[in-house]
């Protein structure tokens, strides 16, 4: 009995042990996927930490070079700047060269498309603003060109390097800007990140070079600021002084000109950063080709919104020129020029208000809508959102330091009072505008929730009225009352159908006027409008050395707010 126990338990054990075999054999293909899995996953941390480091890297020398150039005490002179941007031009110039070629000789490269990146908007705004970047280089060379015989060559290179870079950036974007890249991950993440990074430092040379247009450092005891400090700065920093003079007579239009060109640049710059982020944000991604919904733009139905934005874009345009031809006029005496000042502060005032209360309609619409949130996550999304978030510190930054120098000084005269009015309703205005934002690019397009589409497509089926009555009679034995159903049920439907049409139509004429009046807040600025120098309270108040750093810093963040807050009021617009 014993050697028979013996054998059973042997018995028993070579089962569990062959079982457990059996059991494991499956499992070596599962290991071999998680190890391989595991690999790929250290790859691609390794790639984007990579590709971190490059961006880091460049940023903090890029910023370092331009602020260093930024003062004539400092012995990094424009060429040594412009040395440096023509390197990075050059290499982001080749990768993209060498990114299109070998996609479009290697199969499968790119075997998936985001179909939220790059929407035509987003690539026409960074053809047209290419167009005019492109112009400005040619202004340039034509300027510079005069100063060959006195001055370094380097000035001249430069524009021509960027003038191509912009060709075959805008090119490479257009293509390109729907890529999931799944080969040479790594190398594309790196790429990606020198593009972004190469034009953030274009972005900061060219934000130095705007801001030292409007700022010059007083050498007068009243510590206040100029507004002939853009002149001041056509001739002192471009080129030429007075031992090194122009060989032709259009040096000054073309410098004239291609300043009034530097904000397309400026946002050109931003737009490319953006459209390189989402790219390498998408490098390795697996989409569903089908989740991007086609939709188209329209102005059917919508008026007020349009016919209001367009009249306050007027009414901003003409107070501005006016204000500005003030406040470049010499000859100009105070009281004029504190005229200007209030029609500007009022004006901005109107538009701020406008806005807000046309934000606040759009924001009571979201509550009665009933739309579901997307809930898949999408890059280009999440960059929307933070960039506009982001963006806006650089207003509200402004705002608050004016409502606290008006405050502490007690808002004395018409000016100081308009001015503390403008900035408090400017940071309602923008957190308002933030929340209407994001709460629209989070909701689902409008088309997509149509819960009685099937119950208003029936009785059209039954429209003739002798098909109607037969179906009635006919059934009337077995079914009591179809036709009241049928017609109590459309009703319901084509009720349900103006609700749903009224409720576009409003959030459509408040996205409207708000990307109208956001328009003009973004002209103002960009193209010279200082009232934070003009008005000498905060300037008195903070000191200038700190106001000037504060309204430098902050205002080109307020600047590219509003052209972001266009291009996002206009994607919440498409899917109203």
């Amino acid at each position: 009995m014993t050697a028979k126990d013996r054998e059973t338990e042997e018995a028993h054990l070579s089962n569990n042990i062959s079982a457990t075999d059996q059991a494991g054999s499956p499992c070596e293909p599962n290991l071999k996927t998680c190890s391989s899995g595991v690999v790929k996953e250290r790859g691609r941390n390794w790639g984007w930490m990579l590709s971190g480091i490059i961006c880091v890297n460049i940023l903090i020398l890029g910023c370092a070079l331009v602020s260093g150039s930024a003062y004539n005490n400092v012995s990094i002179s424009t060429p040594d700047l412009q040395i440096f941007l023509i390197i990075l031009l050059l290499l982001t110039s080749i990768w993209m060269v060498y990114y299109t070629v070998y996609t479009a000789r290697k199969e499968n490269a790119v075997e998936y498309k985001d179909g939220h990146a790059g929407p035509i908007w987003l690539r026409g705004g960074l053809v047209l603003f290419g167009f005019l970047s492109v112009i400005m280089d040619i202004f340039k060379i034509a300027s510079y060109v005069g100063y060959l015989h006195c001055d370094s060559a380097v000035k001249v290179a430069f524009p021509v390097v960027q003038l191509i870079f912009i060709l075959v950036q805008t090119y490479f974007l257009c293509v390109h800007s729907k890529d999931c890249v799944q080969i040479q991950r790594n190398v594309s993440r790196c790429g990606f990140m020198l593009t972004l990074s190469t034009n953030l430092v274009l972005w900061m040379t060219a934000v130095t070079e705007e801001s030292l247009h409007q700022t010059t450092v007083p050498d007068y005891p009243s510590n206040i600021t100029k507004m002939s400090g853009r002149s001041i700065y056509i001739n002192k920093v471009g080129y030429g002084d007075d031992k090194c003079m122009c060989s032709h007579t259009s040096c000054s239009m073309f410098k004239e000109a291609y300043y009034y060109l530097y904000p397309f640049n400026i946002e050109y710059s931003l737009f490319a950063s953006a459209m390189a982020y989402v790219l390498w944000k998408n490098v390795g991604r697996i989409v569903d080709e089908h989740s991007h919904h086609n939709i188209k733009f329209h102005l059917k139905d919508v008026f007020v919104g349009p016919l209001t934005g367009v009249l306050l874009v007027v009414a901003g345009l003409a107070t501005f020129i006016v204000y500005e031809m003030e406040m470049k006029n010499d000859d100009s005496d105070d009281d004029k020029q504190d005229r200007a000042l209030m029609m500007h502060f009022v004006m901005n005032i109107v538009i701020v208000t406008m806005m807000s209360v046309s934000t606040v309609i759009g924001c009571a619409i979201y509550k009665v809508d009933h739309r579901e949130h997307v809930s898949d996550k999408n890059p280009t999304r999440s960059l929307d959102v933070g960039l506009l978030v982001g963006a806006s510190l650089g207003q509200f930054i402004i705002s608050y330091f004016t409502i606290v120098a008006m405050v502490a000084t007690g808002a004395q005269g018409h000016l100081n009072r308009l001015n503390l009015t403008w900035a408090i309703l400017m940071v309602i205005q923008l957190a308002l505008q933030n929340f209407f934002i994001i709460e629209g690019l989070h909701r689902e397009p409008f088309h997509e929730v149509q819960p009685v589409v099937t119950v208003v497509a029936n009785p059209y089926v039954l429209q003739p009225t002798k098909s109607l009555n037969s179906l009635e009679e006919s059934d009337m034995d077995t079914k009591p009352s179809p036709v009241f159903t049928v017609d109590s049920l459309y009703g319901q439907a084509v009720e349900h159908k103006h609700k749903l049409l009224w409720k576009r139509r409003v959030l459509k004429e408040v996205c409207s006027f708000l990307l109208l009046g956001n328009i003009i807040l973004w002209i103002m600025p960009a193209f010279g409008a200082r009232p934070q120098f003009d008005h000498h309270s905060e300037t008195e108040f903070y000191k200038f050395n700190m106001w000037a750093a504060v309204v430098n810093v902050g205002l080109p963040f307020g600047i590219f707010y509003r052209m972001h807050s266009v291009a996002s009021l206009f994607e919440v617009f498409l899917t109203s």
